[in-house]
């Protein structure tokens, strides 16, 4: 019986597992996760595309810019398609007076962590990496899962270039076609009415 059980914790421990949750020190969840090559994704936005972990929720787009949700947080995504498509360079000096500050250098890949305390037990966490950001506010003991989501996150955007150089042409922006719902009441809107006043 014993034999059986020190094999089924060996195979346990030798097995590999593709997605790692992780809830040591930061260090070790950055380290860990943005090293890795993550070819997963499941969320496509306007020249990128990534992959949202389990437990993280897609909520609304606004641009280049995503709402998540986990476990009662907001996580907030801004993804630089310019910034990517010039490859300008992201200059960050650590915050000696931040609770947690650090440069992050991957594989052709940089940007920071840096979390900052703004109430008794709230965090500030911004996070940027691979030309993209996500910003959010947390309790202290949910800074390593958030820390962990994010993580994932940004290590697995992948950026279409042909997309992102079409889209930054400026017939791109002429051309832009904007949403309109005739269903919707116009009520609350008084606008039209004030000109057409003005107008007699």
């Amino acid at each position: 019986m014993k034999k059986f059980l020190i094999l089924l914790l060996m195979a346990l421990c030798l097995s590999g597992c593709s997605v790692v949750r992780i809830n040591e020190d930061i260090d070790t969840t950055t380290s860990v996760v943005l090293s890795k090559e993550n070819k997963l994704f499941n969320r496509i936005g306007k020249g990128y595309k990534y992959y949202v972990p389990r437990g993280v929720t897609y909520i609304d787009t606004d641009e280049y810019n995503e709402k998540l949700y986990s476990k009662g947080n907001y996580y907030y995504l801004y993804v630089d398609v310019i910034s990517y498509y010039h490859k300008k360079e992201i200059n960050y000096k650590e915050n000696k007076d931040a609770y947690y500050s650090k440069k992050l250098e991957g594989k052709n890949k940089k940007g920071y962590l840096e979390i900052n305390q703004v109430s008794d037990d709230l965090y500030f966490i911004e996070f940027m990496y691979n030309y993209a950001k996500i910003e959010c506010l947390v309790n202290k003991e949910e800074i390593n899962d958030a820390v962990l989501d994010a993580s994932y996150i940004l290590s697995t955007i992948k950026f279409n270039n042909k997309v992102i150089k079409i889209m930054l042409q400026d017939d791109y922006f002429v051309n832009k076609e904007e949403q309109y719902d005739i269903f919707e009441s116009k009520k609350a809107n008084n606008y039209f009415l004030e000109v057409v006043e003005d107008g007699k």
